[in-house]
Parts: structure tokens; sequence; C-alpha cells
């Protein structure tokens, strides 16, 4: 038996009833470990020396962790701040993408080889017109259906109706029948095709003007309605020997412009500049186009009411006529 079963149990001989129980009690100090206010607390020397120095191993460590927390954070806070500005980008930062827009691609004078395999569009003329158009040339739409202001976004045929110059709505394939339906007829300035004024020079706009006053002389409309600021400025040119310049109006001009004039036998056709009824000619919105070009329908409707005024009288005096020869 060792010491510790000796303690335990006195005496094994006593009877079992009579035996008491197991207990610590005044063996062990447990007074030592409560909790005491004023005594200073026991550390280990181990965690004590550890709180008061930190070891310089601890101090990289820690100072480690907190750099690459810093490092990570400003990463993240960069990162955001980057996708922050690709999303929203400041209208002011010149790399900041600007909007796309659709350009035309530019051109210049081309040659009349350029478009040689292009018919040329012949005129819809007759004599004694009330307005005879110049255009200033066939298109490539116009050159390859033969037909004059044949691309969907010209605006000829429209403002005609609505500017009341025709009384319904005409079709591009009726240019050739404009004369005889309601005595209007179709030119140009310049004879052969192109996609657009810049492909045209100067010099053969001005070689055109000759050829439109024997056009006015031979035919005698009674007016000539010029489609476009540019043939007008051709015009202007060659018989001014100058430019324009100010003195350029939409409208009617002066009787002293008037084309074809043959002196003492015929004063010439009045002159009508009207805006350009091309797609491409947007410096003008349609409300100004039709502005302009509702001038010259009032003038049409009057002066075809007064044909028709007139043609009726002739008619009253010719069956006149004809019952005075029956009677007599």
């Amino acid at each position: 038996m060792d010491s510790h079963e000796t303690i335990l149990n006195p005496d094994e001989n006593a009877p079992a009833d009579a035996r008491k129980p197991a207990t610590f009690e005044g063996r062990l100090q447990l007074n030592k470990f409560m909790y005491n206010a004023q005594q200073p607390v026991r550390r280990s020397p181990r965690f004590a020396a550890a709180s008061e120095s930190p070891s310089p191993s601890s101090t990289a460590s820690v100072t480690a962790s907190v750099q690459i927390s810093s490092s990570t954070t400003s990463t993240r806070s960069s990162s955001s701040s980057s996708v922050s500005k690709r999303r929203a980008p400041s209208s002011s930062s010149p790399s900041s993408p600007a909007k796309k827009t659709r350009t035309r691609p530019s051109s210049g004078y081309a040659p009349p080889s350029t478009y040689a395999h292009l018919p040329e569009l012949p005129d819809a003329v007759a004599p004694n017109l009330l307005v005879f158009f110049i255009g200033l040339n066939p298109g490539i739409e116009t050159a390859r259906t033969g037909h004059a202001y044949a691309h969907p976004s010209n605006l000829f045929w429209k403002l005609l109706y609505s500017s009341g110059v025709t009384p319904r709505p005409c079709r591009f394939d009726e240019d050739r029948q404009m004369p005889a339906l309601y005595s209007l007829g179709l030119t140009n300035i310049v004879a052969r095709p192109s996609r657009n004024g810049a492909e045209l020079s100067k010099q053969e706009m001005d070689d055109g003007v000759s050829i439109l006053e024997d056009k006015a002389r031979k035919w005698r409309p009674e007016s000539m309605c010029v489609v476009g600021k540019s043939i007008w400025e051709s015009i202007w040119r060659v018989r001014h020997g100058a430019p324009v310049g100010k003195a350029f109006k939409y409208g009617w001009q002066d009787e002293s412009e008037n084309m074809g004039v043959i002196e003492g036998e015929w004063p010439g056709a009045r002159v009508f500049v009207a805006t350009s009824t091309s797609g491409l000619a947007a410096s003008m919105s349609l409300a100004e186009k039709q502005a302009v070009w509702n001038q010259l329908g009032s003038w049409v409707k009057m002066r075809r009411a007064e044909r028709a005024a007139d043609t009726k009288e002739e008619d009253e005096r010719a069956k006149r006529v004809v019952e005075a020869s029956s009677a007599s």
C-alpha cells in the first residue's frame, strides 16, 4: 500500500458504514487560487517578456501583415476606381471615347472617263413651257434608270406636288411626260453623270451656261427654274465675271437676269432660283426649302389658271367664227 491509500483509508478493519467519506478538506489550499484584486496578476515569464519587449521577428511579421493588408486594400481601391472611370467616362476628359458618327467619304474632281459607262440623260422639253427646270447633272441612280431625280432621297418630285407645281404626286419615271401633262421641262447644266457635284469642275459648269442660253432661245419657256445655288453661281460668274457673293437670293430674279433674251424679239425667260433637292444638300431644313418652292408653286398655279382661261376664250372665239361661217 502507498501513502495515498493509507490517508484515504486509515482504518481498514472498521465497518463500512463507519468509514468517513474521502475528502481533500485541510489538504488543499484553494484560497491561494482565488482572485484577489489587491494582488498583482501573476503571469508566465514567457508571456510577460513578450508583452514588454516584442521580438524583432514578431514585429516584422506584424508589420508585413499590415503592409500586405494595406497594399491589398490600395490595389482593390485603385482597381475599383479604374473600373468606375471606365464605366462613367468624363465628358471633359480628352481620352474619353467620342461618339461614332457616320461620315461620307470625301471626293474631289472625277474626269468624265470615270462614269463613261453610264449614259447621259436626254432633256424632257417642248415649246412654250411654263417652267424649264435646270438641274446640276445626272446622279448615278438617275443615269442607271434613265429618269430624272430618281434617287429615293431626292426631294424634287415631292416638292413639285407639295408646292402646287403639279396638281398630283408624280413619279420619276413620268419625267418624259411632264411637258405634255403639265407644261414642265427638265434639263441640266452639265450633261455627264457623276456621284455628286464635287466631282464636276467649275470650267465644265461654266461651259454649260451658254448651252442653257441656247436652249432658252430655242424653246422659249416662260420661266427657267435653277434647282440649286451652285448652278446660279456658275450662271452669275459667266455673266458678270465675278462671284455672286451677297447679291445671291432665292426666288425670282430681276428681269435683267432673264435667260435667252433675243433683242427686239423675245424678252427671255424669267429666272427663279430654287433650293437644291438633293439628299446630300442638308444646309437648309425641309421647311425652309418648302417656303422657297411655294413661291414658284403659287406663280405656276396662277399662270396655269390664266392659260386655261385664255384657251377657253380662244375656243369660244373659234366656235363663234365657225357658227358665223355656217350662217352665211
